[in-house]
């Protein structure tokens, strides 16, 4: 068979495969934890002349998904989450109560949600490795908290995770003893809960989703780790409710990078995943100035700034990313706004 014909075979799932598979669901999830695909070959330019017009449209797709992908890079802020996170684990393996938890708090794009599910990520692997063959281990579980949260609507997420069923009739009571029984058979030893600063504990509500989740933390012998935006100057370490949360979590702050060599490395690694037939090696590395003032320093604008004029050399042919095709990428306004703000970021 013909190196197209290898092509044609080992084309990767489209991203309609994806469908329904997000990390709030345990299928979501496993998948996530699951190895990465392998990158497609690189074909030389002679190669990808010879292509048939099929097998040319399935290697750029297999490119274009590749590039979609986001590139998990280990920041300080990642590898920061990554040990703490593990060190309370260990701390909180033989604990009764009052078990330490973690806060990841930062603006947004900067990286919090990309810390605390490669946090999750590492415990689940390292579980599967000391239990190879156990089937009925739920290490981990990750849970988003919705807008105009209720407790119900809280327990309801951690249920959906498990895939247990959540009826009308299903009072909270229910789901949660549910929930408990589940997580505590199942030997669940870490609870990731996404956008805490959905939760406002100025609301009856919003301190009704606080109880909620503390009563989680209670009756679950795991480690909770938390993640939301500027949580340290919201009102969930304030009051009586809040003052327990402060007491019993650590707090790491996630903020825009400064122009640095950490930056430069950041920069020259994504650089190192591109699948383009005519950048120059380097192109990148050159512009790490112009990408910082661009983006803030926020390292979600950098990944999307960078990975969309990958896909837009790939679509338009040119098969490079040059500096008019990143300033053609349309930035989120919170990158743009910090970029130009007068107040820069600290280099």
């Amino acid at each position: 068979m013909t190196s197209a014909g290898h092509i044609a075979d080992a084309a990767v799932n489209t991203a309609d495969d994806q469908a329904g598979f997000q990390l709030t669901t345990r299928q979501g999830w496993r998948r996530f934890t699951a190895d990465a695909p392998a990158p497609p070959a690189l074909l030389s330019a002679e190669k990808y002349e010879r292509l048939e017009p099929l097998e040319r449209q399935i290697y750029d797709e297999n490119r274009l998904d590749h590039h979609a992908r986001l590139r998990v890079v280990a920041t300080s802020a990642v590898r920061h989450t990554v040990t703490c996170g593990r060190r309370l684990v260990l701390l909180n393996k033989h604990a009764i109560s009052a078990r330490r938890g973690l806060i990841v708090s930062g603006p947004a794009g900067t990286g919090k949600t990309i810390a605390i599910t490669q946090l999750g990520r590492a415990h689940e692997l390292l579980d599967q490795a000391r239990h190879p063959h156990a089937t009925d281990r739920i290490p981990v579980v990750y849970i988003t908290v919705p807008p105009a949260a209720t407790a119900r609507m809280v327990a309801a997420e951690f249920a959906r995770f498990l895939g247990l069923p959540v009826r009308r009739s299903s009072n909270i009571t229910d789901i949660i003893e549910a929930v408990v029984g589940v997580c505590t058979d199942t030997r669940t030893g870490l609870v990731l809960v996404d956008e805490l600063h959905n939760v406002s504990l100025t609301s009856r509500t919003g301190a009704e989703v606080a109880d909620t989740l503390k009563y989680f933390s209670e009756r679950i012998p795991a480690t909770f780790i938390y993640a939301g935006i500027d949580i340290e100057n919201s009102n969930l370490l304030s009051g009586t409710r809040g003052q327990q949360i402060a007491g019993r979590f650590t707090l790491i702050p996630t903020t825009p990078f400064p122009y640095n060599t950490e930056w430069q490395g950041l920069i020259a690694t994504l650089e190192s995943t591109l699948l383009l037939h005519h950048h120059t090696p380097g192109t990148l590395a050159r512009l790490d100035r112009y990408l910082h003032d661009r983006t803030g320093g926020m390292i979600g604008a950098l990944s999307h700034a960078i990975r969309g004029a990958a896909i837009d050399a790939i679509l338009t042919g040119s098969e490079a990313i040059t500096k008019d095709s990143l300033a053609a990428i349309p930035l989120d306004h919170s990158a743009q706004s910090l970029a130009h703000s007068p107040i820069k970021v600290r280099r």
